[in-house]
């Protein structure tokens, strides 16, 4: 089987090409990125490509499957960027899928296509996909989502995954996490677990994690078998103010969702850190998902706890880790006298 993973150099991407590369049912991958990697992985050949503008099909020539993971939520203030690329680009993907004829799609889609949802019990893959509607990322998501439909509906012989994940975390993740969503704002000592004091206690301001690696393993499950269909992807426990506060040692205290995204609003137009306030929007409207359909049709368990994906995180923030791609880099902020963590020191 001949994989092509679209965007193998991010996040969840470089998780995904080594368990690829560790299947015996997989025998070659190609990993499409704008920037190509100096990561060498057994069984895996890098192709530079940027979706918004070059060919697609040669990269894609071959391909058994697709895994279309390429995605940007930043320059924040340059929507007409983030669009050319996350729903433009989609499409250009897709088109080059069909020209190729790949016998299968796994799509990346996520929590955020969900419209506002409940909190207190979790939905399943049949809740509506609209989106939050003052979050860019999750109209973009959305938009997708009605993309696919109609891709689908013309490719009836083409099997096609959508994998629905929560908020995906590794250590090595850290330092490009951390550039998208903070920036210098907070210096990353701070954000070691043991020194965060308080967390909020915010209406609805309750959210899954999953370790990427349990996420990866989601895909390559998606990859290798005959699923079809959409796919929540989402660890135990739920996320609240409780939960927080029992992870970190911390105290939960009471703030109002309004004052949250106010502070976004202002920091974010003063251009003091890179997230707007539709993702605080987000946070609160997305519903709780329920996974047992990964659990039963595709056979996913997840290794790693929701509390033990962000314990790794926040870990990795504190210690500046990074990875061994570009979207992965160490982000270059260093406090006096401190050594920085390697690439090798960082866990796979």
């Amino acid at each position: 089987m001949r994989v092509v993973v679209v965007g193998a150099t991010g996040n969840v991407g470089t998780s995904l090409v080594r368990l690829l590369s560790d299947d015996p049912a997989v025998t070659s991958v190609v990993g499409v990125a704008r920037r190509r990697p100096d990561l060498k992985v057994p069984k895996v050949e890098w192709v530079a490509a940027d979706i918004s503008r070059d060919d697609l099909e040669g990269p894609l020539a071959g391909a058994d499957v697709v895994v279309h993971l390429a995605w940007v939520i930043q320059p924040s203030h340059r929507l007409e960027v983030l669009e050319a690329i996350n729903v433009a680009g989609t499409k250009r993907v897709l088109d080059a899928t069909a020209a190729v004829g790949a016998a299968a799609l796994v799509y990346a889609s996520s929590v955020g296509a969900y419209s506002p949802g409940p909190k207190d019990k979790p939905v399943d893959e049949r809740w509506p996909t609209e989106g939050i509607s003052t979050s860019f990322y999750s109209r973009h998501k959305a938009a997708t989502e009605r993309m696919l439909d109609h891709w689908e509906g013309e490719h009836l012989t083409t099997r096609v995954v959508r994998l629905r994940p929560g908020l995906i975390f590794k250590r090595e993740a850290a330092s490009g996490i951390r550039r998208l969503f903070l920036g210098r704002l907070v210096p990353p000592p701070l954000l070691k677990p043991s020194r965060i004091p308080v967390v909020p206690r915010t209406d609805r301001l309750v959210f899954q994690a999953v370790h990427t690696d349990d996420v990866a393993e989601a895909y390559r499950l998606a990859i290798v078998g005959d699923a079809r269909g959409a796919f929540n992807i989402a660890a135990d426990p739920v996320l609240d103010a409780d939960e927080l506060a029992r992870i970190l040692g911390a105290r939960a205290v009471p703030v109002p969702a309004q004052l949250l995204r106010v502070a976004a609003d202002v920091s974010w137009k003063a251009h003091l850190q890179p997230t707007p306030p539709g993702w605080v929007d987000l946070a609160v409207g997305v519903p709780v998902l329920d996974t047992t359909r990964a659990r039963t049709e595709l056979g996913w368990h997840p290794a790693h706890t929701s509390g033990q994906a962000l314990l790794e995180l926040l870990e990795g923030f504190a210690d500046r880790a990074y990875g061994p791609t570009p979207p992965l880099a160490r982000d270059g902020w260093v406090a006096p006298g401190v050594t920085p963590v390697t690439p090798q020191a960082v866990k796979p």
